[in-house]
């Protein structure tokens, strides 16, 4: 290396890994960088250096391009498609500037040529640093926003909402198995999407399968994949799900209705991580983050013989129980806003208000079809919509004729504490003005500012 590092050099708080399969190369370059402040680990080989890649813990590669075992190249790949975050800066003795030109194609961050310049490999580390550092806060302050608004389009300020944000942002970045129960509509694609969207496999593909829509045989060859010849019909050979999804996440959906003979191989599929495509006998390894979903009670199908306990167990790791939207109500002026900017856009419609009344009779449904069918009514008013306006006369009259029901736990009842007494009055009437907020503070006789804090403790805001 050439150049003296400077005494003065920014700390740098970055977990580095050089991969080199010169020892005395790679630490040489690791004692230059602990001295500006990174936490610096070697490998003296590219499989080594690949195995530590895997484990996570880095923030930034640094790799040779030319190793006996494994190429620069292919430490480029891996990274990306394990941790597409973290930065990777190539170095070679030996010039190839084509290669390390492929190198950047793929996701390098820079290369430099050997022997390295230690004031430029300290400007190049610095910069991904910074750049590390932007990330992480752009990071945080989506985190912020999705535990206040709602995550990747999953739309909720209510508290039972609160508590599957918090979940959802807990479990993201893990591998676990993550079992989404709910009623049908209420939006378990949409958290699945997003368990996804937030993980580090979110390059990697998002692979869906309906299982109560397939007969058995479809449904195995649909998730394993099938050999050519191996059933009537099979004229190609053809990769199943399973393989699609690799290095990603499949959403079994509705997995309560998966036959028993199916159930059996996707238990094995779990344990061994190998799948076998109908009509082989060669089993193919896959790395699958699995979540299920089903709108039934698993534990009584267990207890009726109607799915196996041991499946159940294996895909009962994370449990999310998705309340139906009757049950947080508070969320339903939040929908209607988002459905009605939605729909203006794809209908090339100019709906800009919906009136207090229609507003309260939306609130009022008990929704038996949850967001699913809110988001459908919504569309349906703004494509028949007569003006800028929508009334109690754009609702379909299976709705607006429809009875109130008869205690949605919002009764003040002698008992309750005072707090909630003064909650659910306050929803009340925010219920009654159709969410207007200023009408709501001028009927409780206090002040706007005063409203808005007690809604933000509410979880409502």
């Amino acid at each position: 290396m050439s150049a003296a590092s400077s005494p003065n050099a920014a700390k740098l708080d970055l977990r580095v890994l050089v991969i080199d399969d010169h020892a005395s190369d790679a630490e040489a370059a690791a004692e230059v960088l602990t001295r500006i402040g990174c936490r610096c680990r070697t490998a003296t080989s590219g499989q080594e250096g690949l195995d530590l890649i895997h484990e996570g813990d880095v923030d930034l590669v640094l790799t040779d391009l030319v190793m006996h075992d494994l190429n620069g190249l292919k430490i480029v790949e891996e990274t990306k498609r394990f941790w597409p975050e973290v930065e990777v800066l190539v170095f070679t003795g030996h010039g190839s500037v084509d290669t390390a030109v492929e190198a950047m194609r793929q996701g390098a961050m820079t290369y430099l040529e050997k022997p390295l310049n230690i004031e430029m490999l300290r400007s190049h580390v610095t910069k991904a640093a910074e750049k590390l550092r932007l990330v992480r806060e752009s990071a945080d302050l989506r985190r912020q926003i999705d535990k206040r608004f709602g995550l990747e389009g999953i739309i909720g300020q209510s508290q039972p909402m609160q508590r599957i944000f918090d979940v959802l942002q807990q479990i993201s970045a893990t591998n676990a198995t993550v079992l989404i129960q709910g009623e049908s509509g209420s939006g378990k694609e949409l958290v699945a999407r997003a368990l996804h969207n937030n993980s580090p496999r979110r390059a990697r593909p998002f692979v869906g399968l309906n299982c109560a829509a397939l007969s058995e045989g479809i449904l195995e060859s649909e998730l394993f994949g099938h050999e050519k010849g191996s059933f009537t019909g099979a004229d190609a050979q053809r990769r199943g799900r399973f393989e699609y999804a690799n290095h990603g996440t499949l959403f079994l959906d509705e997995v309560g209705d998966m036959p028993i003979s199916t159930q059996i191989k996707l238990l094995r599929v779990i344990q061994e991580r190998e799948i076998m495509r109908v009509g082989s006998n060669e089993g193919i390894k896959v790395d699958v983050r699995l979540v299920a979903a089903t709108n039934q009670a698993l534990e009584e199908l267990v207890r009726t013989k109607r799915f196996r306990e041991d499946l159940y167990f294996r895909l009962n790791v994370v449990r999310l129980n998705l309340p139906p939207l009757r049950e947080r109500r508070d969320d339903i002026p939040l929908m209607i806003e988002a459905f009605l900017k939605e729909f203006n856009e794809a209908h090339k419609q100019s709906v800009s208000a919906v009136t207090p009344e229609a507003r309260r009779i939306l609130y009022r449904y008990p929704w038996p079809g949850n967001v699913r069918e809110l988001k459908n009514c919504i569309e349906a008013m703004v494509v028949t919509a007569r003006g800028p306006t929508l009334d109690v006369s754009d609702i379909p009259p299976y709705i607006s004729a429809a009875p109130a029901p008869a205690n949605d736990g919002m009764e003040i009842t002698p008992g309750i504490s005072m707090e909630d007494a003064e909650r659910i009055h306050i929803l009340r009437t925010l219920e009654m003005t159709g969410g207007n907020r200023e009408e709501a503070a001028r009927i409780l006789k206090i002040g706007e500012r005063t409203l808005y804090r007690k809604l933000d403790k509410y979880g409502t805001k």
